[in-house]
């Protein structure tokens, strides 16, 4: 091979190497967040694998929970099911029992508020009718709408959260269609949400043959609830006027929600957000309960404690809650929620699979995470093939360069293009 030949292997051989070198730049450098490193990458937060595949232990029977050093050990919670769970997250930090069917009491009223709310304006006119308070079982709860009285739909609505009252559920379900239509629109906005173990057969949650839920499905339609401000208001509300006789007077309802107003011996609970509670004979006492500390929202759903307590349901709510508050940062999970997502049509909130969900990034990885990561890397492409291309040309001029010079040296050879 000749000199020239070698030169110019010499050049492209080292401007390869270097443009090679390029490739090994280290990726953006990571940020040091406040829990731990934030890794900038797009994608790069999700639930960790453990936790990915942490959702089948729901369906195991007792509780679960995953024990580590520096998380705190469970309270003592006598009912029969149970579940704590992060809402911005969608981890289940801990539960008892998640998909074991039990009657939802007036729980249960959550599910018909997701299903009714949206169809009507708050500000819309109904007058009560005979028709629509028939039906109603003895010893259910009542709000005291009387007939031919015209109520706003906000009135009837602060009826079923503070009061419960199946007169206000009633009259809801007639102006949707009737009471039959209601229980089938239910069962339907139940499967939209994944909520699989539960079977409607009484709009109220009024104990009946067959009607059953879970603390999985009541905590779905608990974190449904609270993304629509309609409901996370009147489920937050402690009292509220209900119109009298037709005229300018009315009288006052309060939530029924001890652990919200702080009643009948029971404290209210710091940052309660509220959501719903029931009772009946057969189902015991339940509740669903959100609370919001330091920023986070924790939900807890908790069926038909065992220990004889007039109050055992709200506190051993209370007890799960603040374990749940100061476990979260560190509990793995035993669980993860569905993400909710609008409806491209109703906007009404829709599961996408279960999925581990992004962790939000620091700051600084937001400004990170953007469209500019591909365009990065497409730069650093582009750089090294221009300098292998540069380098590559340089080589190859001098060594043309060279051998010109040599020609001439020798006697013969061609003059330089452009000399004079």
């Amino acid at each position: 091979m000749s000199s020239v030949s070698w030169a110019s292997v010499r050049v492209v051989t080292a401007a390869t190497v270097c443009a090679a070198s390029l490739w090994a730049v280290p990726a953006p450098a990571v940020a040091d967040g406040p829990h731990g490193i934030d890794d900038l990458r797009p994608a790069a937060h999700t639930a960790d694998p453990a936790e990915a595949e942490a959702e089948s232990r729901l369906d195991g029977r007792g509780v679960q929970f995953r024990p580590r050093p520096d998380v705190p050990e469970l309270p003592e919670v006598t009912a029969l099911s149970w579940m704590v769970t992060d809402v911005a997250s969608g981890k289940v930090l801990a539960a008892k029992d998640a998909h074991r069917p039990l009657p939802p009491a007036s729980t249960l009223k959550t599910l018909f508020a997701l299903t009714v709310l949206p169809k009507f304006s708050q500000g819309e006119v109904h007058t009560v009718s005979l028709e629509d308070l028939a039906g109603i079982e003895s010893g259910s709860s009542l709000a005291g709408l009387r007939e031919d009285m015209p109520y706003q739909v906000a009135d009837l609505w602060h009826g079923v959260f503070l009061s419960s009252g199946s007169d206000a559920v009633h009259t809801l379900a007639s102006m949707n269609g009737g009471w039959r239509k209601t229980i089938d629109d239910m069962q339907e906005t139940a499967r939209r949400l994944g909520a699989r173990d539960t079977r409607v057969a009484s709009a109220d949650g009024f104990d009946t043959p067959g009607q059953v839920s879970s603390a999985y499905d009541l905590t779905l339609f608990g974190q449904a609830g609270l993304t629509n401000a309609d409901f996370a208001h009147f489920a937050s509300t402690k009292r509220a006027q209900l119109p009298q006789d037709g005229g300018p007077d009315s009288f006052t309802i309060q939530n029924t929600n001890r652990l919200l107003v702080g009643s009948h011996g029971v404290r209210p609970y710091d940052g309660l957000i509220g959501v719903k509670n029931g009772y009946t004979t057969h189902a015991g006492n339940t509740l669903i309960a959100a609370a919001r500390r330091d920023g986070r929202t924790l939900l807890v759903t908790l069926m038909n404690p065992q220990s004889g307590g007039r109050n055992a349901v709200y506190e051993e709510t209370r007890a799960l809650l603040d374990w749940g508050f100061e476990a979260a940062p560190r509990a793995a999970a035993v669980g993860v929620l569905p993400v909710m997502e609008p409806d491209e049509l109703t906007g009404e909130p829709r599961p996408v699979a279960h999925r581990p969900r992004p962790v939000p990034l620091h700051k600084a990885g937001i400004a990170a995470q953007t469209d500019g990561a591909p365009f990065t890397r497409y730069w650093w492409f582009l750089s090294a093939a221009g300098a292998v291309g540069v380098i590559g040309a340089a080589g190859l001029g001098t060594a043309l360069w060279r051998r010109r010079r040599t020609a001439r040296a020798s006697g013969g050879g061609e003059s330089e293009p452009g000399a004079s």
